[in-house]
């Protein structure tokens, strides 16, 4: 049990820097009316009522335990997704911020699709939406 708790604490604090990001970005929605709650380890904020999706380049994005996300009901369907993304930020640290874009600038360079084909992202489909590519 001990063991399992440290390996837990050093994977929070390993992903500490990328939850301090997410919380410096989702400073200023709270104070702008976003509603933030506690799912599965992370902070998830709803940037607007249920009803109301935007044009964003994302329906959510994960910075280390922070999934920020247009509402409630797509962070709801997004949940499974975006958890492996909290678990790839456990496992890399602050290095993932460097990583994923890394993955997808070589992707795009090589003619491939850098979202669909980023392999962060192809993990997450797998494991967290059941998708096989």
């Amino acid at each position: 049990m001990r063991t399992r708790s440290l390996r837990r604490l050093a994977a929070y604090l390993w992903a500490a820097p990328c939850s301090l990001l997410g919380l410096l970005l989702a400073l200023p929605l709270l104070l702008c009316g976003a509603r933030a709650s506690r799912q599965r380890g992370a902070l998830e904020i709803a940037l607007w009522p249920d009803d109301k999706v935007r044009r964003l380049p994302f329906a959510a994005i994960t910075f280390g335990h922070v999934i920020i996300g247009q509402n409630r009901l797509l962070l709801a369907r997004l949940r499974a997704h975006e958890q492996v993304h909290v678990r790839q930020y456990q496992r890399w640290g602050v290095l993932f911020l460097v990583a994923y874009p890394a993955a997808s600038l070589w992707l795009w360079l090589r003619g491939k699709r850098p979202y669909r084909d980023n392999p962060f992202e192809v993990e997450a489909r797998r494991q967290g939406d059941g998708q096989r590519d």
